[in-house]
């Protein structure tokens, strides 16, 4: 089940439209009220959050889902006319796993919301993985990182971003294919969104996020510094 909190009634009516034709269920509420209400008494499999809204703004609902024990790893999508991109690094970096603009296409929308869908399938099924590398420690069955064993916050997406990057340490990835990978769709000037993730993740990770090393013209690498490193890089 997905729930849409939406406070426009057109584009609610549109997104449950395409949702239901595409054979998913949704849920549509207006008001963050009704919504914590239907949280409250059944957790939905995905979030489709808009962030202005009546009563209180989508980033403190978002906030409120984080919080919560029951809703804390729950796959978010914020939906806003909010482009900059300001907007989408306050929004994942409140712990959004997705960051859609409006007008959106149907087909994107249904894409992502698969791939959230598919990320939560396989993050139930998957064991225990623990990677380490200069002072980081990633551990996916708890979804826990630690820097030199002081404990970091992720958003799902830069906890997905970060493991994929350390799986394949000195290797170049291009932003292709993290978006392939991480978020489960590519489409054209969407790689922006992998440098908003870097950022944000590089930040988290305080002097440690330097292993994190941009590939000019190519993409990225997660480099240990006691590793040689023979690329120049930014």
């Amino acid at each position: 089940m997905i729930y849409l909190l939406e406070d426009d009634q057109n584009i609610r009516d549109f997104t449950i439209y395409a949702v239901q034709s595409s054979g998913m269920d949704i849920r549509g509420f207006a008001l963050p009220s009704d919504f914590r209400s239907a949280v409250a008494e059944a957790v939905p499999d995905v979030v489709l959050l808009d962030i202005m809204l009546p009563e209180e703004d989508g980033l403190s609902v978002l906030r409120w889902l984080r919080e919560n024990p029951a809703t804390k790893k729950l796959p978010i999508m914020m939906l806003s006319a909010r482009s900059t991109e300001f907007d989408k690094v306050l929004g994942l970096d409140s712990g959004a796993d997705d960051y859609l603009t409006k007008p959106f296409g149907v087909m994107e929308l249904l894409s992502r919301i698969r791939a959230l869908m598919r990320r939560t399938s396989a993050d139930s099924g998957s064991g225990e993985e623990l990677l380490e590398s200069d002072g980081i420690s990633l551990n996916t069955a708890r979804h826990l990182v630690t820097v030199h064993d002081t404990e970091i916050i992720l958003t799902g997406k830069e906890f997905d971003l970060l493991a994929m990057l350390m799986r394949n340490q000195g290797i170049v990835l291009s932003r292709e294919r993290i978006l392939e990978s991480v978020w489960g769709y590519d489409y054209p000037g969407e790689s922006r969104t992998v440098d908003v993730h870097i950022r944000t993740l590089r930040s988290k990770l305080g002097d440690a996020g330097n292993a994190v090393e941009t590939v000019r013209g190519v993409g990225y690498r997660f480099q240990d510094h006691h590793s040689d490193t023979t690329e120049a890089t930014e």
